[in-house]
């Protein structure tokens, strides 16, 4: 996607981690930013140091009113709106038998519906410019379930399906859709955006229940640069054909490519089986 030199870029969940990064990123280079997050204060910062480029606001993408008073404000002072990086999210961690129903319809609010209802908001700005780039953060948890994960997965794969449909219908419009997908890399996701209910059933203890533990205790420990991340999901935008899948680290890469590999070759197996699901020939 070409842009102007000075592209406007949309940016939820900025306070920290890799929105934080990203949106340094895009200041940095003098590209013009909305720079979002619950509390404006924590991102006024950005706006600060460049005034002119940069707009500040508060937005809680599970309300309606804040994304529509958002995309308005940033129209109204860039006059577009190139590139929308939906990042707002968390995290959510139990056993699938012990999820507690309240949190998880406010992490499906938050990384699902609101993400939705901020694309479903950009969207005409960049139909009538006929061109701009949608970036979804996903995770490697939108390829693989893992134990403990369950719910966080099951939105973070909504999101995955959306795009692929999103992808379908904009694309000939002139809209690009990307989702980058993260390993483990070294924010303070854990300490600040993840949230658990721990689990209290003994055969759960080897799988769901030690895995909670281990992502409390490897915090700061891990092997992705959050930095480098946001320097890739930058270089999404300036890629004459942008993947629709950017799977970030090494870790990451290994779990998805081994999952698609593992899924196609069992779909293969079963291959009798599905074609003699369809009525007979003739």
């Amino acid at each position: 996607m070409t842009f102007s030199p000075s592209p406007v870029w949309l940016v939820t969940g900025c306070s920290t981690g890799f929105g934080r990064d990203l949106a340094k990123l895009i200041v940095d280079r003098g590209w013009r930013l909305v720079a979002t997050a619950r509390d404006a204060d924590r991102v006024a910062d950005l706006a600060d140091a460049a005034p002119d480029r940069v707009l500040a606001l508060a937005l809680d993408v599970t309300k309606q009113d804040q994304i529509d008073a958002v995309v308005q404000a940033a129209a109204e002072k860039f006059g577009r709106i190139d590139v929308l990086v939906n990042n707002a999210g968390y995290g959510y961690q139990s056993t699938i038998e012990e999820g507690v129903e309240a949190e998880i319809r406010n992490q499906f609010d938050a990384n699902v519906f609101g993400l939705f209802a901020m694309t479903r908001a950009v969207l005409p700005h960049m139909r009538a410019q006929k061109s701009g780039h949608v970036i979804n953060i996903t995770s490697v948890a939108g390829f693989v379930g893992f134990p403990g994960s369950g719910y966080y997965a099951a939105s973070k794969h909504a999101v995955e399906g959306f795009s692929d449909a999103l992808l379908a219908e904009v694309g000939p419009l002139g809209i690009d859709v990307s989702c980058v997908e993260p390993g483990p890399f070294r924010t303070d996701w854990a300490g600040r955006s993840l949230q658990q209910t721990e689990s209290r059933i003994a055969d759960y203890a080897d799988t769901a229940a030690k895995r909670l533990a281990d992502t409390r205790s490897g915090s700061g420990k891990q092997a992705g640069d959050p930095v480098r991340a946001g320097e890739a999901m930058i270089a999404l935008t300036v890629d004459p054909n942008p993947p629709r899948h950017l799977v970030l680290g090494k870790w990451g890469y290994d779990m998805v490519t081994d999952k698609l590999k593992a899924r196609l070759t069992e779909i293969e197996q079963h291959r009798d089986a599905s074609l003699a699901a369809d009525f007979p020939e003739g």
